[in-house]
């Protein structure tokens, strides 16, 4: 996009993929097709569910249900374990496809994203059309459905996805946008949820039209600084760009366990599964890091995080130093005498994040600016 382009002049496409993690192990697996389906830990077992075919959502079943739940909704349901690795190849090949259409690409999670294609690789000028284009694209090279909002502006395009979906496409034009939002339930809106919608609710807001009567100071008072984008929102207004390239602020790596973890050794043991994971993820993006976190969820679900960071970047080519700053870490923490549930390693202050910055204040600094804070807005990612 140019400086001299407005944002209602912007053509913004949202992608989002249909049941992702769910459609993945259909696909993979035939046997699975048309049939109630979660990505999830057992019923038997504590489980939760992570992912439900929309065979399942027929049945009331969604994620972050208790597995033993969802069971009980369908006793015919098909339990899968995720196989987040694979979701992942499959979210870069999706995210290729993406690229072929524009670099303002900004991913919002392993399934979904926003796409700014005001100006495109190919010069199509359409954005339904390169909407519909990169749909067929997916289907063709992943054998899995996606769903795509298009209009002016991130909001209407986020709103417009949910219309059509699963596997469809819906397009609000600029003339409509305003009437749109104003007759769209309040709780269809994206940013306000089941809490704020009843808060709503409770002042007689129900639509778009009803939140409109509403100054925008009278919703700051009552909602604070996110008043004034439902002030905005409501009359179809969002200025945010989509922002490209979102730098990494942390990689990590963790597992939670359906038998809590009792004693030392397989709690080692745990840790070591857990670094080979976060050591992959690190080689495959080619960065380490200075600081090492490590998370324990006690059996009661309480949980203690500890810290350390280095002055070095930590060493990628083996598990053991990440290892034996991790068990240093554990013996500070409460694991002597209580379970865990869950285990997990984080590496934040990344060489890529580090070189990012330096390089932002070398740019000030070469315009003049030297002198004044250069904040940069550094977005954690999906891994």
């Amino acid at each position: 996009m140019t400086g001299s382009q407005t944002p209602n002049q912007r053509k913004i496409i949202h992608v989002d993929m249909d049941a992702f993690f769910a459609s993945v192990e259909q696909r993979d697996k035939p046997q699975y097709k048309d049939k109630p389906l979660v990505v999830g830990g057992s019923p038997y077992q504590r489980g939760v569910v992570c992912a439900a075919s929309y065979e399942a959502r027929r049945y009331g079943i969604h994620s972050a249900m208790p597995s033993k739940t969802a069971f009980q909704r369908c006793p015919e349901l098909i339990f899968v374990k995720p196989r987040f690795e694979v979701y992942r190849e499959v979210s870069d090949q999706i995210r290729e496809i993406f690229y072929r259409y524009t670099d303002l690409v900004e991913p919002l999670s392993l399934d979904e994203a926003y796409l700014d294609v005001t100006i495109n690789k190919k010069g199509m000028p359409s954005a339904t059309l390169i909407a519909k284009e990169i749909r067929e694209k997916i289907w063709e090279e992943t054998n899995l459905t996606a769903s795509a909002g298009i209009s002016v502006n991130k909001f209407l395009a986020k709103t417009a996805t949910s219309v059509r979906k699963p596997n469809g496409i819906y397009l609000i034009p600029p003339a409509q946008a305003e009437s749109y939002v104003e007759s769209l339930p309040i709780e269809d809106f994206y940013g306000i949820g089941k809490a704020t919608a009843k808060k709503m609710h409770d002042l007689g807001i129900y639509k778009g039209a009803d939140l409109k009567r509403y100054t925008i100071d009278q919703l700051m008072t009552r909602f604070g600084k996110v008043g004034s984008f439902y002030y905005n929102i409501c009359r179809g207004i969002d200025t945010r760009p989509v922002v490209a390239d979102r730098i990494r602020k942390s990689i990590g790596a963790e597992e939670s366990y359906a038998e809590d973890l009792a004693d030392r050794q397989s709690i080692i043991e745990a840790l070591g599964d857990i670094t080979e994971t976060l050591l992959r993820r690190l080689q495959k993006h080619h960065t380490s890091g200075r600081t090492l976190t490590l998370k324990v969820k006690y059996s009661d679900y309480q949980q203690a995080t500890r810290s350390r960071t280095l002055s070095d970047y930590l060493k990628i080519d083996g598990p053991q130093q990440i290892i034996d700053i991790a068990l240093d870490l554990l013996a500070s923490t409460e694991i002597s005498s209580r379970n865990a549930r869950l285990l997990g390693l984080t590496v934040s202050n990344l060489e890529c994040e580090e070189v990012e910055e330096a390089a932002a204040l070398a740019e000030a600094e070469k315009n003049g600016d030297g002198g004044r804070v250069v904040q940069l807005k550094l977005e954690l990612t999906s891994l």
